[in-house]
């Protein structure tokens, strides 16, 4: 929101106009409307159930604990990193404690390069904490090595899946895969993409509503939402 490192993780959008590709800071960055990407992953771990409406939640009965590390176009390594320390319930400098740590953390993002030290020593952190780091494979149909957090140690790392129950044809693959859950496959139909919680706004927020979106994004709360769920049964598992 223009404001750096505050208490506010609501998503102001993530558009980018044309008058904005024009400048220093979003040269190359597509032109487009905002995604409300967050909002979509978001509900496909925590939507409320059972109220006949919308979709349900993997585990509609979590907490969501939004952390925002991105904006228009990106953004840092050291701040996803620092994210994910504050999160887990870890000291980042200059930044209040956590008083609710999270016990799963969802990363539906991702960048080309294998691990880079910085998200490492950040995930080892969370898992110092008993905290379970789930990424997104990446959507390059291609080797989930040459990605990172994909190809970090001791996350689990999520590919797609389509209808069919086949690797999506966009996601990324190879030893660095955990596992793979539903992530929605439109090359055969826009509906056969994964249904969530939306917005309508082209830019800022604007209403409620829902839509179909594809992508390992889409795949790795399927996997979060259940790694909640396992919590919620056993709060002493490992």
């Amino acid at each position: 929101d223009g404001s750096l490192r505050d208490a506010d993780p609501s998503d102001p959008g993530d558009w980018i106009s044309s008058a904005d590709a024009l400048t220093a800071t979003f040269r190359g960055c597509p032109v487009d409307n905002s995604s409300w990407h967050g909002t979509h992953v978001a509900g496909t771990i925590a939507a409320v159930t059972g109220n006949g409406t919308g979709v349900a939640g993997v585990a509609f009965g979590a907490k969501v604990q939004p952390v925002r590390v991105l904006g228009k176009c990106g953004g840092y390594m050291s701040d996803i990193a620092d994210g994910i320390i504050w999160a887990s319930g870890g000291t980042v400098p200059g930044v209040p404690a956590n008083p609710t740590p999270a016990r799963v953390i969802n990363l539906s993002l991702g960048g080309s390069g294998a691990c880079d030290a910085t998200s490492q020593s950040a995930i080892n952190s969370a898992r110092s904490r008993n905290t379970t780091v789930v990424v997104a494979a990446g959507n390059s149909n291609a080797n989930a090595a040459n990605f990172s957090p994909a190809s970090c140690a001791g996350v689990i790392t999520v590919a797609s899946v389509g209808r069919t129950g086949a690797r999506a044809y966009y996601s990324n693959f190879g030893a660095s895969v955990e596992i793979a859950a539903p992530g929605g496959d439109q090359s055969t139909g826009t509906a056969n993409g994964i249904l969530a919680p939306l917005n309508t706004g082209a830019t800022t927020p604007g209403s409620d509503t829902y839509g179909f979106y594809q992508g390992t994004s889409q795949a790795t709360p399927h996997v979060a939402g259940v790694v909640a769920l396992l919590y919620a049964q056993t709060p002493t598992i490992t």
